[in-house]
């Protein structure tokens, strides 16, 4: 397990361009390291383009991305996005532990069962994808996301497929794993932002830009009564359904 501080991210003025349209600019965040930072907005704002460029999947037109600490990013973060890219011909246990066979590294097998079991898949650690419903194929990529054990943890939408018994069993899950280290998600659930988040972060306009963070009083996991929680969701209500600039 990780047990060194782990670092932040900070985004610097970054923008990304398509031809003659602009998806967003002068983006400018710092994420503490160890703070679970949710992100919001309507669909097609630019999220999901974000949150590749800060996994170093794509890269942005102007502005940069660094940890907090100065060293390198890469081989830092464990990221997953809005499919779960399982390979078809692994078993769930097998897809959950792929990052070490690429990696030419021994698997943990206890960890992966482990992870399998918390997330109601250990009877079907043998399985492959195409026996898993959508919500279990989500929750293989889950685990795996959390097998890594990464200091930082990007997540797109990871529980979007879940029913919604699960889906509350599964965020008391990552906040627990993911504990002390640097997270963000992104979702349109402004219930598990204000559930799972220390911070929420709202992405609007067109081109797009970031909102102040508004904070969560308390920790994550929040109960679903809790008295913060509601309060919060009522302000990020009210914030997202604003009408959006030009």
């Amino acid at each position: 397990m990780t047990t060194a501080p782990c670092p932040g991210i900070v985004i610097e003025g970054l923008a990304l361009r398509f031809g003659e349209r602009t998806i967003f600019q002068n983006l400018d965040l710092t994420i503490a390291g160890g703070q679970f930072v949710a992100l919001l907005g309507t669909s097609g704002v630019g999220k999901s383009s974000l949150i590749k460029i800060l996994a170093g999947l794509s890269r942005p037109t102007a502005g940069l991305v660094r940890s907090t600490d100065g060293a390198p990013l890469q081989g830092r973060i464990a990221y997953m996005g809005q499919t779960d890219l399982l390979y078809p011909w692994l078993t769930v246990q097998q897809n959950v532990m792929v990052g070490s066979r690429l990696r030419g590294q021994k698997p943990d097998l206890d960890r992966a069962m482990h992870l399998l079991q918390r997330v109601g898949l250990g009877e079907r650690a043998k399985a492959l994808p195409m026996e898993l419903s959508g919500g279990m194929r989500q929750r293989t990529a889950i685990a795996r996301t959390l097998y890594e054990d990464r200091p930082i943890v990007l997540m797109d939408e990871p529980f979007s497929a879940l029913d919604t018994i699960t889906r509350a069993r599964i965020q008391e899950l990552a906040a627990e794993l993911l504990q002390g280290r640097t997270a963000l998600l992104i979702t349109h659930d402004p219930f598990e932002a204000c559930r799972l988040g220390h911070h929420l972060v709202v992405m609007s306009g067109h081109p797009a830009t970031l909102g102040a963070p508004i904070l969560v009083p308390g920790n994550p996991p929040r109960a679903p009564d809790d008295l913060h929680l509601l309060e919060t969701q009522g302000h990020l209500m009210r914030v997202l359904t604003e009408p959006e600039t030009e």
